[in-house]
């Protein structure tokens, strides 16, 4: 049972979807990227998922590549993605922290290096686009063993045959891609993404977040209606690179949360 399983379990108890927030590691340097995070949890996040820099990230579009190229350029790498997340430990023993990204830089650390040191700096779960379910072995299985989730993304394209392949092995939550296409490019649509919501539920127990083309309080309120989750990346990420302090954004993230959660 790791924390993002008891964070399900417990929001699922208390009749409200989980606010997962994206944010790029690094970005746009650690100490603000640290102070970003930390505060996370109190502006109503219940998942965060932290960007791993890369400088090819194919899935998303221009908002998160230049928050990565950003954190690139700050000096972030693995290692120090995976300090910012142990000095994020220090202060928050229960947050689950999803670690999102791109193979290349795991496969080039080490797998079984990598477990050890994601784990040890309380990495609950890995989100890696790239690594097909016809490659578990590469390292989705080899980190369920370690005790972390490897959550899958599913899209609208993927239909009822494919579906039982995605769902393999995958664990912590579906990360449901609400629109076809890279981050940022469109926004979600609440009444088309229902009915896949409810052919994936139909299909397994695990929860479905939906994520991509979220950006106001609003999308947020309409897709937690729906969904067990509600993933915001772009939105938040746009804000830092317009120069708004981390205290300023996350008064923008609390109101996401609001509305994903229900209230106001």
């Amino acid at each position: 049972m790791t924390r993002i399983d008891q964070t399900f379990r417990r929001l699922k108890a208390e009749g409200r979807p989980a606010f997962v927030t994206y944010v790029m590691a690094g970005d746009p340097d650690f100490e603000a990227s640290l102070d970003l995070v930390r505060g996370l949890p109190g502006a109503g996040a219940d998942v965060i998922e932290l960007g791993l820099p890369f400088t090819d990230p194919m899935a998303d579009g221009p908002t998160i590549q230049l928050a990565a190229q950003r954190a690139l350029g700050a000096g972030m790498t693995l290692a120090r993605t995976l300090e910012l997340a142990r000095r994020f430990r220090q202060s928050d023993p229960e947050t689950p922290i999803v670690l999102m990204g791109y193979y290349n830089p795991i496969y080039s650390r080490g797998v079984a290096d990598f477990l050890t040191e994601a784990k040890a700096a309380g990495i609950d779960g890995l989100i890696v686009v790239d690594l097909p379910p016809e490659e578990d072995e590469e390292l989705c299985i080899p980190a369920n063993a370690a005790g972390m989730n490897f959550i899958r993304l599913a899209t609208p394209t993927t239909d009822d045959a494919r579906l039982p392949k995605v769902l393999q092995n995958t664990s912590g939550f579906l990360y449901y891609v609400s629109i076809t296409g890279i981050t940022g490019a469109a926004e979600a649509n609440a009444d088309l993404v229902a009915p896949e919501v409810a052919r994936i539920k139909a299909a397994s127990d695990i929860p479905v977040c939906v994520g991509f083309g979220i950006k106001t309080p609003e999308a947020a309120r309409a897709i937690g209606r729906i969904a067990d989750g509600v993933v915001v990346g772009s939105a938040i990420v746009e804000r830092l690179a317009s120069g708004q302090s981390p205290a300023t954004v996350l008064e923008f993230v609390r109101t996401l949360a609001d509305g994903a959660h229900g209230d106001g």
